[in-house]
């Protein structure tokens, strides 16, 4: 692109403060730190967190690991107003307040709605949200506004015709839902595009899923490069997309620090031949059946009976992938053993209401209490 546009300068790696190190129930500050470090060190900027992530601690953890210890114009920051939470006015200025004391911020660079749909959208209309936002903006609290989304390409039409104030929105993009029909990632990239919008991409990796893969696959990108990780290939992939600011990726420790820092500090886009290598591994994708959960956990909170719904079903994909039952039936008793089983669901339903892949989480658990429980 020949034009300037927003984040155009910012490096397209950004550091996702969701899934970061833990010691239990607690954050691993001092290794988030020497991450946030060599992050740093290598020129990358921006960090992304969210009012909900990790029940809060993510902000706390972006305060001490980053704010704390680096001059405020070398870094940009984004975090968002969890909509479903909101009644009023005053909880959007109570979370936005709150979100900057734990971070020591006077401001954020970018602030976001989060995981806006068809519904999420019409509350944020009566609540006013897109009116607080750009009164932020205004005050000069957030430098930046837009939303993070989770729908179909016609939502996310509608919601940028309404409201040109939004500079810029956050979409789920792989090569895996690039062509789904349930994420939509091209057609919502397209439409984000078609309004000028830049773009933030989260899930490049499909919340760990891409990182793994089959042994039929890794065998695919071993073949075209043994030196690249399996994970490389899905975040080159997102960061070849042109008007990025940029790339997420949810890094838990060093290594996956490191292995991000390696490929994307002398960044290339991927060329006719590597993009043929992914084409081939889509293929092999289209016939595996799995459960397209990112691991984003906004169904936990809600669940009456605590099941570990994203761990159920990591389980259930490594079933599948690998049909190793005794290695995914021990993945099914980790992941429920300070929580509920699968066949302990009461359908209510309250973890579907606020799925972004909107997946049919009752009957998926039901499976899973057959195979695994």
């Amino acid at each position: 692109m020949s034009e300037k546009y927003l984040g155009e300068s910012i490096k397209k790696l950004g550091f996702g403060l969701m899934r970061l190190p833990m010691l239990g129930e607690e954050i691993d500050i001092e290794q988030t730190k020497k991450m946030v470090d060599n992050f740093m060190s290598k020129g990358f900027t921006y960090f992304d967190t969210a009012y909900v992530y990790i029940g809060g601690k993510s902000e706390v953890a972006l305060g001490e690991a980053v704010v704390d210890r680096y001059p405020r114009d070398s870094f940009q920051c984004a975090t968002k107003l969890p909509i479903w939470d909101l009644k009023d006015r005053a909880d959007m200025e109570r979370i936005f307040q709150e979100s900057l004391d734990r971070a020591h911020l006077d401001y954020y660079d970018f602030y976001l709605l989060h995981a806006l749909g068809k519904e999420s959208a019409e509350k944020s209309e009566k609540l006013g949200a897109w009116e607080f936002l750009k009164e932020l903006k205004e005050q000069g609290k957030a430098k930046h506004i837009g939303f993070s989304f989770h729908d179909s390409a016609d939502v996310l039409e509608d919601i940028l015709s309404k409201h040109p104030e939004a500079e810029f929105v956050q979409l789920q993009i792989n090569y895996a839902d690039w062509d789904s029909d349930g994420v939509q990632s091209r057609k919502c990239y397209e439409v984000a595009r078609k309004y000028g919008k830049s773009v933030i991409i989260m899930e490049p990796v499909k919340g760990g899923a891409l990182a793994t893969m089959t042994p039929e696959v890794q065998e695919i990108f071993k073949k075209a490069d043994p030196n690249a990780s399996v994970a490389s290939w899905a975040v080159r992939y997102c960061a070849s997309l042109e008007g990025l600011i940029t790339v997420l990726s949810g890094m838990s420790d060093e290594a996956q620090m490191n292995d991000n820092l390696n490929y994307m500090e002398s960044f290339k886009p991927l060329d006719e031949s590597e993009q043929k290598v992914v084409a081939q591994v889509v293929e092999v994708l289209k016939n595996l059946p799995t459960i397209p959960c990112t691991a984003c956990k906004y169904c936990v909170d809600g669940c009456p009976q605590k099941i570990n719904i994203p761990g159920v079903f990591s389980a259930m994909n490594q079933l599948t992938l690998y049909g190793d039952e005794k290695r995914a039936k021990g993945h099914y008793s980790n992941a429920t053993k300070d929580g509920g089983k699968a066949g302990e669901c009461i359908q209510c339903g309250a973890c579907q209401g606020h799925c972004p892949q909107h997946l049919e989480i009752i009957e998926l658990l039901k499976d899973a209490a057959e195979k695994l429980g």
